[in-house]
């Protein structure tokens, strides 16, 4: 792994893909009709929440047909006292990264809390008062999307205030597979990894909520109330893709699908296409030579905006090869390491967080194969997926 043979055959490969494009079955049109988020189905939780005080922590991906959740709850007379936004603020448009201020919730005199800005747990002063919390957004399967880490402090909140929570659930994008490595060093947990499940986890967020609660994750788990809605329709191994972007760089089927490996390299000096109409869609470095595929970060926080980058294009891969073959694609990083002129700047301290331990870049370094990197993955993996099947809400 790592060679310039698997490099040319790889990428050589992706070209020859690129021709079906044009004939890609739409998975994502076949699965609509059959897969109801949990949102859609109002009978299962408005008559719970009719006469009580509600909170809701949303943001764009929360609606109800075409309408935002909290605009619906409102219709239908609930008392919404609260809105609480994650990470891209409630609009979905911030970029990474960026801190939010509280604000109001659009057309009313809600208050709008930020849970990416001074905090990202709800303070005691947040839920006095509020009978129910509820939580619907849109994730991606992955252990550093930071959804889930706001799903994780509002539980623990939760659990210390003894406030109830309701989750709407939604389908899985990435919810066909388990892979990589398990959070284990708690030395790594950060807001990009907070509890001890594989980079890819398998579960929907109502799952991982049960888990949450169920393994003891929280303080005071024990005082949780909390009710998972469950989506109709739904089982694990279905192509599901959701209908809106559910962060700003993750915009088509695609990236989302590519999103667990590609998101490894932000902890490298590699640009993963931010500021390009192609995010998560492509990796590349100004420093690389010799690569045909090119392209310039626009300005903004972009990674090396203005410059021109050489490196990978993954648009030529067809959705349903990373359906049929999922997993982590260690011989991309791999491929990329062994090209990179500096190699003593290739992984940052992030890239750790990320992966979730301090083995996998030692593994890369000194040219470890891919079933050894597996192999050294698998009895904490194996006891991850026995704990999973504790929580399924669907079957795979």
């Amino acid at each position: 792994m790592g060679g310039k043979g698997i490099a040319v055959q790889l990428f050589s490969a992706l070209v020859l893909l690129a021709g079906l494009l044009a004939t890609e079955k739409n998975y994502a049109q076949s699965n609509a009709d059959s897969v109801v988020s949990a949102a859609d189905l109002p009978n299962r939780y408005v008559h719970v929440l009719k006469g009580k005080t509600v909170g809701v922590v949303a943001n764009q991906s929360a609606r109800v047909g075409n309408t935002m959740l909290v605009d619906y709850l409102l219709s239908q007379g609930i008392q919404v006292v609260r809105v609480f936004s994650p990470e891209h603020g409630f609009g979905g448009k911030a970029e990474a990264g960026q801190h939010l201020a509280d604000s109001t919730y659009p057309g009313t005199n809600l208050p709008l809390i930020s849970l990416y800005g001074k905090k990202k747990m709800p303070s005691a002063d947040d839920l006095q008062g509020i009978q129910w919390l509820v939580f619907d957004m849109q994730d991606v399967g992955v252990r550093f999307y930071t959804y889930l880490s706001t799903l994780y402090h509002v539980l623990q909140s939760a659990a210390l205030h003894k406030t109830n929570v309701m989750i709407l659930d939604r389908p899985n994008p990435n919810g066909f597979y388990v892979d990589g490595p398990v959070l284990a060093d708690t030395t790594l947990r950060s807001f990009v990894g907070v509890i001890p499940i594989p980079v890819v986890h398998g579960c929907t967020l109502g799952e991982l909520g049960l888990m949450i609660k169920g393994q003891g994750w929280i303080k005071h788990a024990e005082h949780l109330e909390l009710t998972v809605v469950p989506c109709r329709g739904y089982y694990h191994s279905v192509l599901w893709t959701p209908s809106l972007p559910p962060s700003p760089n993750l915009r088509n089927q695609r990236s989302i699908l590519l999103y667990p490996t590609l998101c490894l390299f932000e902890g490298t000096p590699l640009s993963v296409g931010r500021g390009t109409n192609h995010p998560f869609e492509a990796i590349g470095h100004p420093s690389y030579l010799g690569l045909s595929f090119r392209f310039e970060p626009g300005p903004g926080p972009s990674l090396h905006a203005g410059k021109t980058c050489q490196g990978w294009d993954f648009r030529a891969v067809p959705i349903d090869t990373l359906y049929r073959h999922p997993r982590l694609r260690l011989d991309w990083i791999a491929e990329a390491y062994a090209r990179f002129p500096e190699k003593e700047r290739f992984f940052s301290g992030f890239f750790n967080k990320l992966a979730g331990n301090r083995t996998l870049q030692e593994q890369l370094e000194r040219g470890a194969s891919e079933q050894e990197i597996r192999a050294s993955w698998a009895p904490e993996l194996d006891a991850y997926k026995r704990i999973r099947k504790q929580y399924l809400l669907y079957p795979d």
